[in-house]
């Protein structure tokens, strides 16, 4: 029951406004030491040389990219089934992110690619299906913009994100289902990790840092889509910064 008293868009933005700078900050924090570790500490690799640090950029983007467009899914399931307003607010505040991320992944791709495949781009199985992920974002980004009723744009964009998320298995398991130039994963949920503990160490941190860092923006930013759905609503009218603002309006007029 106290998850669905936060289901409630006036319940959830005081409890996101105390948790994004948390969140903001700890990314930050574990950031640095990933960065750190995987710049400083960790040696060159035996065959890539130093070209293959820009893993600890490339691999954290390319899984949040995926991470959050399930979370995307996840919020347009209870959206569709629960009918609750804040669904579609979250699954707006993460799309921007999720664009982001598969964006770094697709650009560290090319420019890991180069020195290790002689190329930018390949129509790799993987490069292709991430690129389909970024074109899921940017749709999905497009058709809630363009609708202006809230109720019909939130119910179409959890559709495009409920069959989008088939994709996101297609990018994992791309490099076991077909014969591409992408390696296999260095990490794996059932296997031992194929690098040193240093490198993950580094990794680990980085992607950590990277979805702290997801979960700040949105909740940052879903507290202003808040304030833009509810404008005309009594709670949001008494929010001392809605009234510093309209005082503040005022004076400048």
């Amino acid at each position: 029951m106290k998850l669905f008293h936060y289901a409630a868009p006036q319940n959830f933005y005081s409890l996101a406004g105390r948790l994004w700078p948390v969140m903001a900050l700890l990314a930050s924090g574990l950031a640095l030491a990933g960065l750190w570790v995987g710049f400083v500490l960790a040696p060159s690799d035996a065959q890539q040389g130093e070209a293959y640090r820009i893993i600890y950029i490339h691999v954290p983007v390319s899984w949040m990219a995926m991470l959050i467009y399930l979370a995307m899914a996840f919020w347009s399931v209870l959206g569709l089934v629960f009918q609750t307003r804040l669904s579609g607010l979250m699954t707006r505040a993460l799309a921007p992110t999720g664009a982001l991320m598969a964006f770094l992944s697709l650009w560290t791709g090319a420019l890991w690619g180069k020195p290790m495949w002689g190329t930018y781009w390949v129509w790799d199985a993987r490069l292709t299906s991430m690129l389909i992920l970024l074109f899921l974002y940017l749709g999905y980004i497009a058709l809630t913009s363009a609708i202006e009723d809230p109720r019909r744009s939130d119910r179409a964009g959890a559709l495009v994100a409920l069959v989008g998320a088939v994709n996101v298995p297609i990018i994992y398991f791309s490099v076991k289902w077909w014969n591409t130039l992408h390696q296999g994963s260095s990490v794996s949920l059932t296997q031992s990790p194929r690098m040193a503990s240093v490198m993950l160490s580094g990794m680990l941190l980085m992607s950590l840092a990277l979805w702290l860092y997801a979960v700040a923006v949105a909740l940052w930013r879903v507290r202003s889509l808040i304030l833009v759905r509810e404008s005309h609503a009594a709670w949001v009218q008494q929010l001392p910064e809605v009234q510093a603002h309209r005082t503040l309006r005022g004076m400048t007029a």
